[in-house]
C-alpha cells in the first residue's frame, strides 16, 4: 500500500533527529555523576555542551527549513491576532525555557557546575519549568504553521520533555534522597496546582533577576532578527 503523498521523508526524519538528541541528552545527564568523577565538573560541561549544541543546531536548521512540509492542517495566518498570540506564547515559553537555571556561569562551566535543589522563582510555579515552556512554544509554533511536520516535530519534543519530567525527578531523588522528596511534596508539575493547593507560595523578589530580563531581551532580538534567520537557515541545504 502506497503512503500518501503528503507523508514526506522529512517526517521521520525529525522523529529520528529527535530520538537521537534524546538518547544522547538524557544519557549524558544520567552519566553525569560518574563523568564528573571521572574526568572533573567543567569538562564533562564542555563535553556535554560540544554534543549537545550541534544536534540542537542540525534540529532547529532542519525543523526550519520543512516546516511546511507535509499536510496543511488549518491556516490560520491570516487570522488577525493569531500573529500576536503567537508571539506572546512564545515569549511566555521562554520564561519557563531558561531561566530555569539560574547559574548562568556554570552553564558556560565558568564556575564550577553543580547539581542544585531549587525551590526558588518559576520553580514554585512548576518544578519542571523547561517542559512547561516547551509544551507552550509547541502550541505557539503549531498553530501558527499547521503542518502534519509541525505537529509530529511537537509531538516528538512534548515526548521528549515528559520523559526528561520522570528522569529529572529520578536522577534528583536518587542524589538527594528525603530532601527531594520534600521539595517535590511542596512543588507541582502542573503549573500553579501547588499554589492553589496551599502547598508552595510565590514570592515576586525572586523574579527580580538578571536571567528574566535577559530572556526578555532575547525574546525582542529575535522578533528583530526572525525574518533574517529563516533566510540564514535556507542557505543550508537539509
Amino acid at each position: 500500500m502506497a503512503l500518501p503523498t503528503w507523508l514526506t521523508p522529512s517526517h521521520g526524519i525529525i522523529l529520528g533527529l529527535l530520538l537521537g538528541f534524546a538518547i544522547i541528552h538524557s544519557g549524558l545527564a544520567a552519566l553525569r555523576p560518574s563523568g564528573e568523577h571521572k574526568i572533573g565538573p567543567r569538562l564533562y560541561r564542555v563535553l556535554f555542551a560540544l554534543v549537545s549544541i550541534p544536534l540542537a543546531v542540525i534540529l532547529i536548521i532542519y525543523f526550519f527549513n520543512h516546516r511546511y512540509d507535509g499536510l496543511v492542517l488549518w491556516q490560520v495566518q491570516g487570522v488577525q491576532g493569531v500573529k500576536l498570540l503567537v508571539w506572546l506564547l512564545s515569549a511566555i515559553s521562554f520564561l519557563f525555557l531558561y531561566p530555569a537555571t539560574f547559574n548562568l556561569l556554570e552553564i558556560a562551566a565558568i564556575a564550577k557546575p553543580q547539581v542544585h535543589l531549587y525551590e526558588t522563582g518559576i520553580l514554585r510555579i512548576c518544578r519542571h519549568p523547561q517542559m512547561v515552556g516547551q509544551v507552550i512554544w509547541c502550541i505557539a509554533h503549531t498553530l501558527w504553521l499547521g503542518t502534519t511536520f509541525t505537529l509530529v516535530t511537537s509531538l516528538g519534543l512534548v515526548a521528549h520533555h515528559l520523559f526528561a519530567v520522570w528522569h529529572g525527578d529520578y536522577r534528583l531523588e536518587k542524589r538527594y534522597g528525603e530532601a527531594f522528596i520534600d521539595v517535590k511534596n511542596r512543588t507541582s508539575i502542573i503549573p500553579f496546582l501547588a499554589i492553589l493547593e496551599g502547598r508552595q507560595t510565590l514570592k515576586w523578589h525572586e523574579f527580580f533577576k538578571p536571567a528574566y530580563l535577559g530572556v526578555l531581551i532575547f525574546v525582542g532580538l529575535l522578533w528583530w532578527g526572525h525574518p533574517w534567520l529563516m533566510q540564514v537557515t535556507a542557505q543550508v541545504n537539509w
